[in-house]
């Protein structure tokens, strides 16, 4: 079950950093307006998505993939932050995803957590 979620999460992030650059205009309207370079941003945040399921794929790299995934969680969050003072602006209806994105966040962290250990296998 463990491996299971391992590769759940390594196509999860892979296909959110390939995502980067298919719609980047998603990721563009949520970058807090105090960051620089939104487009670089982005840029960077896809591919480190793409590298850290990388790093989570092999178990020598494993570990460093998972605080990777952890860090590049807690660089994101003032994004999932932006977009839900957005959606209060805006009256947006679809708020409740914002607000939902948040505790997600934290169980995303927990999740990549998981793997900051050696798996066990059992023989």
């Amino acid at each position: 079950m463990k491996k299971i979620s391992l590769y759940i999460m390594m196509l999860l992030y892979a296909g959110a950093g390939i995502n980067h650059f298919i719609h980047p205009e998603f990721y563009l309207k949520i970058m807090p307006s105090w960051l620089p370079a939104h487009e670089a941003l982005v840029f960077i945040s896809g591919v480190a998505e793409v590298l850290c399921a990388v790093l989570l794929l092999f178990p020598n790299t494993r570990r460093v993939g998972a605080w990777a995934v952890i860090a590049l969680l807690i660089a994101v969050f003032p994004a999932n932050i932006q977009m839900l003072l957005d959606c209060k602006r805006d009256n947006n209806p679809m708020i409740w995803v914002a607000i939902l994105r948040l505790p997600i966040q934290l169980l995303l962290i927990w999740w990549a957590y998981s793997f900051t250990k050696p798996m066990v296998s059992k023989s």
